[in-house]
């Protein structure tokens, strides 16, 4: 039997995929998707017990299933039961890590306007806990990911919502981030940076 986590990949427990030799994962002639990068990051801290960091699963309420053959269903209607928080979460280093992940086609400015209020206050609970927490962000015509600490967000979030400037400048971006060099494995190596601001 296939079990199969909510973005549609098979789960493979840990014991039977290390003893199958691990097939290099390729990125030549491909175009970057950060989401895919994260994820293949975040199972490289895993394999190499760095790190245990998922997405975090988007809640659902379906409402009607369709049974075209007794061996297959597919939702029809569902519902989002609450407002989604961050993407990702886990644990680093015994502190609870809690990060969001955007991306912009703006060659100039990243705009505020792809957080939502109830995420900003997540990531200020946490922020209150101590835990670990940040935002990842994409500027795709550079191909460039910064780590921009959840701190720095908070004052471009309460400048916006003052009236002032609804988007935080690329250089404003790189004076308070920090640039992920992408590498091979992992992809977006984000623990290296984290590794300087918080531990």
């Amino acid at each position: 039997m296939n079990i199969r986590y909510p973005n549609g990949k098979i789960f493979q427990s840990t014991s039977s995929t290390s003893a199958k030799k691990k097939a290099p994962v390729l990125y030549g002639n491909r175009g970057m998707t950060l989401e895919e990068d994260l994820h293949e990051s975040n199972l490289y801290y895993l394999h190499h017990q760095m790190a245990v960091v998922h997405k975090k699963p988007t809640p659902i309420q379906i409402v009607d299933v369709h049974y075209p053959k007794r061996s297959a269903a597919v939702i029809k209607e569902a519902y989002f039961k609450q407002a989604s928080t961050t993407d990702f979460n886990g644990v680093y280093n015994g502190r609870y890590i809690d990060f969001e992940a955007k991306e912009t086609k703006n060659k100039t400015s990243f705009p505020l306007q792809n957080f939502h209020e109830h995420q900003i206050q997540h990531m200020q609970q946490v922020v209150k806990q101590n835990g670990i927490c940040f935002v990842i962000l994409l500027f795709q015509v550079f191909n460039e990911v910064y780590l921009l600490p959840a701190e720095k967000l908070f004052y471009y979030w309460e400048r916006k919502e003052s009236g002032q400037r609804k988007s935080m400048t690329k250089q404003e971006v790189e004076q308070d981030g920090h640039l992920i060099p992408l590498g091979f494995q992992p992809r977006i190596d984000y623990i290296k940076v984290v590794d300087k601001l918080y531990c």
